[in-house]
């Protein structure tokens, strides 16, 4: 369905088993993360996401070469990593009583039924970015196995370029339930700028540097010529649309955190369905493998507007509605600073 090709199939049918496992292990680890910055434990996921980061570097031609599982390795190599990861992070937190499995004084309905009003938007939510994904590789695979190898390397870069902006999606939500149970909304408002103002320049200049050393950056990250070729041209174009691209994504959080999670769920929906894949295929259809990178840049940049004015729509009417109305009462730049950094 996505174009894979008969000598490939092999491959997967065997890898993804390995991989599946691993994704578990990852879910694991990251619900360790959350239940640590729930109970204000911010340090410990932000070290534990630097080392286990660390060790799968370390781990990956270890297994890839060493012991020649090829591709398999790399997932072997992640569940290892991560599985570690894991016992540590229950090691460290198992004392401080941030998790119980006496469940005798809790109704336990009640709680799934609140559990799931957040967790079904946000759940389909995540799905939407893979989903999104097998449809863009299938647009991919129609220029050549180099367009969708340029591709993945690309968007490898990407999550790199916009580490800083995950760790302000998850560094954030708590800041800004907090202010909601005080009902501050100019902290809130105040919080929100700042770290839109953040992105947008931390990204601009990412993507300056990346357009200064993207000949030499595609030449590193591949040897082969039309590979290179292919992802020295998303280097130059796409990267521009990561600030708005970013701010999108801060603000779905952002809606989440505000008791909002059908609006996240909407600006996630309509990122990748109106504005991403519309505009890549589009791009696609008009401008072959160059217009798909600027369909994606155009994508982008629509959806970052578009969260923008969703996010101030959702602000103004919890402020008329009164669920957000107390003063300004502490430095929102010190305290996004100091949780920024934990990470």
């Amino acid at each position: 369905m996505l174009g894979a090709t008969a000598d490939v199939m092999p491959i997967i049918d065997t890898y993804w088993i390995v991989w599946l496992i691993s994704s578990w292990v990852g879910a694991v680890l990251y619900f360790l993360y959350s239940v640590c910055r729930a109970n204000g434990n911010t340090m410990l996921p932000g070290i534990m996401m630097v080392v286990t980061s660390i060790l799968n570097l370390a781990f990956d031609p270890l297994f890839i070469f060493y012991f020649d599982m090829g591709i398999h390795g790399a997932a072997v190599a992640t569940i290892l990593a991560f599985g570690l990861g894991a016992l540590y992070v229950v090691y460290r937190i198992a004392p401080k009583n941030y998790y119980s499995f006496d469940w005798k004084d809790l109704d336990l309905i009640k709680s799934i039924k609140s559990l799931f009003n957040i967790m079904m938007p946000a759940m389909t939510s995540q799905l939407m970015p893979p989903l999104a994904a097998m449809l863009s590789t299938k647009l991919l695979a129609s220029f050549g196995t180099a367009a969708v190898a340029a591709w993945a390397l690309g968007s490898r870069y990407e999550f790199f370029a916009i580490v800083a902006v995950l760790a302000l999606t998850m560094s954030m939500p708590p800041m800004i339930g907090r202010y909601v149970g005080a009902k501050q909304a100019d902290n809130i408002i105040k919080l929100v700028k700042v770290a839109t103002a953040f992105i947008i320049i931390s990204q601009l200049v990412i993507a300056l540097i990346t357009l200064a050393v993207s000949g030499g950056l595609s030449s590193l990250m591949t040897a082969e010529d039309n590979v290179e070729k292919i992802l020295n041209m998303h280097l130059i174009i796409v990267p521009f649309s990561l600030a708005p691209l970013g701010v999108c994504i801060l603000l779905v959080s952002v809606s989440n955190a505000l008791g909002k999670p059908m609006r996240a769920l909407l600006v996630s929906s309509l990122r990748l369905f109106l504005f991403f894949l519309p505009c890549l295929y589009a791009g696609a259809h008009f401008g072959g493998i160059q217009g798909l990178f600027y369909g994606a840049a155009i994508g982008n940049t629509l959806a970052g507007i578009f969260a923008w004015v969703a996010y101030q729509n959702t602000i103004n009417k919890l402020q008329k509605n009164g669920a957000l109305s107390a003063p300004f009462s502490y430095s929102v730049l010190r305290q996004l600073t100091e949780v920024f950094f934990c990470y």
